[in-house]
């Protein structure tokens, strides 16, 4: 048995979820992350710690240069100074993120106010902070222009003028903008089979005895270039991709 299972102790995200106060108990467990969201499980045996002794709960020595922010139920960040005590109970807060820097960068994300320790912070992060709903992303906001869709992977560059902004909205429709035939044409998904080419470059029916053959090139899968036949499909580029189909009567 560890120190732990002997301990009696309120679990905080127990007590927000119950919509209850915590209850008097030996130590209190809260969630704590360093430099991203991936929260371990600590225990605190004073309901209104100090910042420091939060970060003591990691091993993590305060002197070497760490900043605590708190994660409030609001969805807000909340700096937490490491001298002064920090009321759980009040608060509410169950999750921790604990940086090592000296410089906080400010960024809001659906109008709640984040402090983020580091000078980029990723796309991943963003999703895991703001949980969009099925058909939701998170997007950069761009005064005067369009909205920058962030996708998982993105660094987010947070040294810029000005505090960045991000919000959750729909995804719009992904386009790719692809040339048939030497004509501009739009598909909605990033692979295309052959069949639906050819009805791009000779839409309607079409008699058994007439042939079509196909030359694509600049596609996203490999090979990028080659001959595509029925039942065939590439996955085309965001923009031009080429396709040549020719439509042959055989007699």
């Amino acid at each position: 048995m560890n120190n732990e299972e002997l301990l009696d102790y309120d679990d905080l995200g127990d007590a927000l979820r119950e919509g209850r106060a915590l209850r008097p108990a030996r130590g209190y467990r809260f969630l704590l992350a360093q430099g991203d969201l991936n929260f371990q499980s600590r225990l605190v045996s004073d309901p209104v710690p100090l910042g420091r002794q939060l970060l003591e709960t990691a091993a993590l020595d305060p002197r070497d240069g760490y900043s605590l922010v708190a994660i409030l139920p609001s969805g807000d960040f909340e700096d937490v100074r490491l001298n002064e005590p920090f009321d759980l109970r009040e608060r509410g807060a169950e999750r921790f993120i604990a940086f090592q820097t000296d410089r906080d960068f400010k960024l809001t994300l659906n109008d709640h106010e984040l402090l983020w320790g580091k000078p980029v912070i990723n796309g991943t992060i963003l999703y895991g902070l703001a949980k969009p709903a099925d058909g939701e992303g998170v997007f950069l906001e761009v005064p005067g222009g369009e909205d920058r869709l962030i996708e998982p992977g993105d660094l987010i560059d947070l040294t810029e003028p000005g505090i960045e902004r991000f919000i959750t909205a729909p995804k719009r429709p992904l386009t790719f903008e692809i040339i048939v035939n030497s004509r501009p044409r739009t598909v909605n998904a990033r692979t295309v089979t052959f069949e639906q080419i050819v009805q791009l470059a000779f839409p309607g029916q079409h008699e058994p005895n007439v042939v079509f053959s196909m030359t694509y090139r600049h596609a996203a899968s490999t090979p990028h270039a080659g001959e595509l036949g029925a039942g065939g499909s590439v996955d085309v580029k965001k923009k031009g991709t080429v396709f040549n189909v020719t439509r042959t009567v055989q007699s």
